[in-house]
């Protein structure tokens, strides 16, 4: 089959996305590729198709145990000799694996990073014909990267163990130019092929809120979307737990991830998500990655993340199905400290030199550093996510929670009282402060210290007396983004002016910020999904179709997304297929499932037409 065949038969689509075709080409000609595609943009295709068009075997490395189960899942619907072989298989199980390996009953094969270092899974791979290595989640080579992983290191010399060197592709959602630098070096790839297809996926409506009360705003913004399935991210294990039974004493059905369970309650947990007995799930990062699960409809993030690379790729879990999705942040200044304390105190790895540590420290707290002027800009949030991964577009894209809700102001005075106050106080006691204290002198808050400095007697305090700490704290964030103000990267951050200070102090320049009231701020509107959207579906045969399809799931124990996806299941309600070719040319099923499934569903929209 040539690869338009593979791509209808298998996977059951007309044509390629942006820059599939391109990389599918480079990696049948044998020369390797590096891709930063962005989650749901189709990546797994892209080595996918190759794989089956070769003559060999195809090893897929990839640090996401659930990726493989779900991905290896869909191959087999798909009549795919395809397995796994990871921590989630018993010994007999790997034993077993490895012996059909070696038979050559498997077409591709997906491994852990750590497989690598096994005497056994070596010995096969050296017995095989293995055209293609895909390493997934390329990013995670890089100590430059937020998941950087040290057998990832070890996969170049993996690859030249081989008889053969096989073509090598490298894939990833996210990765700054430090870290598409490692990939190409650390991987060893061969003159690759560097596709970039764009990080913007314009189905995500992304939000940042900053509620006086995260648990009243989180219940609502659930209530708001009762019937869709969604994550809430929360960044330790105690705030999982906390707000876990919150949820679920409001009648929420969620359940709760986080490393600090047992093997047996995350998996099952994992399992009551992913096949739709519980709606939410509350969890920590360890939750999600390469989780396919095509139906989320929402992320919330309870806290901030430590990064925007961390960010993108967890509320890209949304929306995998090309379905318009909420990506909504809930943050509050204590998430910054948080962070810090887990940059300080996290566990140190003893494989990296000294000068590792250091970069990845440095490298921490920048990516902190720019988490939060996220949170805190005026603008667009789309373009300053955008633009952090290097990439150009519009300054307003009407649909972030900025865009929709904010309103251009000219701020110049109060940035002037500001830079003022930092000022005064520094000259006054010879010494620095944090955002606090100058919050502080600004709302005209007297305290012992205040006194015993004389900000009191500052021409600054009590100047912005009618304005809310909350308030004074973002224009502080804003000046800081823009360069106007500096704070320090101590354990106790002070403020300080910068050299552009004075363009604001002297007039030179004005200051103006997309000012939000969120006091007044209402609930980012509720994005719609795959069938919501739809205007030509009965939704009563939807229904029906989605109870059969959840049936037929139950039967062979498998997701109701792996069947179809609801995108898929959207397509076959609305056109209503009539015969197996009908059904056999709608987008996303493919010959395989059409051969499996066609009857089934077929009849069960007859019956619905004649009324039965």
């Amino acid at each position: 089959m040539d690869k338009y065949e593979v791509l209808k038969d298998v996977f059951g689509h007309d044509s390629f996305r942006e820059g599939q075709e391109e990389i599918i080409d480079a990696l049948c000609s044998g020369r390797d590729v590096a891709c930063i595609m962005p989650t749901g943009a189709g990546k797994s295709m892209c080595y996918q198709i190759p794989a089956l068009m070769s003559r060999g075997v195809t090893i897929v490395i990839s640090p996401l145990v659930s990726l493989m189960h779900d991905q290896v899942m869909s191959l087999v619907q798909s009549g795919v000799a395809a397995a796994y072989i990871n921590s989630m298989l018993s010994v007999n199980q790997t034993r077993l694996a490895i012996s059909r390996m070696r038979e050559g009953r498997y077409k591709i094969i997906y491994a852990a990073p750590e497989r690598l270092e096994s005497e056994s899974f070596l010995s096969a791979c050296h017995e095989l014909e293995i055209s293609m290595v895909a390493v997934d989640e390329a990013h995670c080579v890089s100590h430059w990267g937020k998941d950087f992983r040290p057998s990832y290191r070890r996969i170049a010399d993996f690859i030249k163990s081989l008889p053969s060197r096989p073509t090598v592709g490298a894939f990833t959602a996210t990765a700054t130019q430090k870290v598409r630098d490692d990939i190409v070096g650390l991987l060893a790839l061969n003159a690759p092929l560097f596709v970039t297809t764009g990080f913007d996926r314009p189905n995500l409506n992304f939000s940042v809120l900053k509620p006086d009360d995260k648990d009243e705003t989180l219940l609502r913004l659930i209530n708001d979307r009762r019937d869709q399935s969604g994550i809430v991210y929360c960044s330790t294990r105690k705030n999982v737990e906390n707000v876990c039974d919150f949820l679920n004493a409001e009648g929420v059905s969620a359940v709760r991830y986080h490393a600090g369970l047992s093997d047996v309650e995350r998996r099952e947990n994992q399992e009551n998500f992913v096949y739709d007995r519980a709606s939410v799930v509350v969890a920590t990062n360890a939750f999600g990655m390469g989780i396919d699960k095509s139906n989320v409809s929402y992320v919330i993030h309870y806290n901030m993340p430590m990064s925007l690379e961390g960010y993108y790729q967890e509320a890209g879990r949304a929306g995998r199905d090309g379905s318009e999705a909420d990506c909504i942040l809930l943050y509050s200044p204590s998430d910054v400290r948080t962070a810090r304390f887990l940059i300080e105190n996290s566990e140190v790895n003893e494989e990296l030199s000294e000068d590792e540590r250091a970069a990845l420290y440095e490298g921490d707290q920048l990516r902190l550093k720019m988490m939060t002027f996220y949170c805190t800009t005026g603008d667009c949030l789309r373009h300053f996510m955008l633009d952090y991964f290097g990439e150009k577009s519009p300054m307003h894209c009407g649909k972030c929670s900025n865009c929709s809700q904010a309103a251009q102001t000219d701020v110049t005075n109060d940035a002037k009282s500001v830079l003022f106050a930092v000022r005064g106080a520094e000259n006054r006691s010879g010494r620095c402060f944090g955002i606090r204290m100058i919050s502080n002198i600004l709302r005209g808050v007297s305290d012992d210290r205040i006194e015993r400095y004389g900000f009191d007697k500052l021409s600054e305090f009590g100047s912005m007396n009618s304005s809310s700490e909350k308030r004074i704290r973002s224009l502080m964030s804003e000046l800081i983004a823009a360069g106007y103000l500096e704070q320090t990267a101590d354990e106790y951050p002070v403020l300080r002016l910068t050299a552009s200070s004075n363009d604001i102090l002297e007039s030179k320049t004005r200051f103006t910020t997309m000012e939000i009231d969120y006091r007044k701020r209402v609930s980012p509107k509720t994005a719609k999904t795959a069938y919501q959207s739809a205007t030509n579906v009965d939704p009563a045969l939807f229904n029906r179709l989605k109870e059969l399809r959840k049936q037929l799931a139950k039967s062979i124990s498998v997701p109701a997304y792996v069947i179809f996806t609801d995108a898929v299941l959207t397509n076959i309600a609305a056109q209503a297929p009539q015969t197996r070719q009908e059904f056999s040319k709608i987008k996303g099923v493919g010959v395989k499932r059409s051969e499996k499934y066609a009857d089934i569903f077929i009849k069960e929209i007859k019956a619905y037409k004649s009324g039965t």
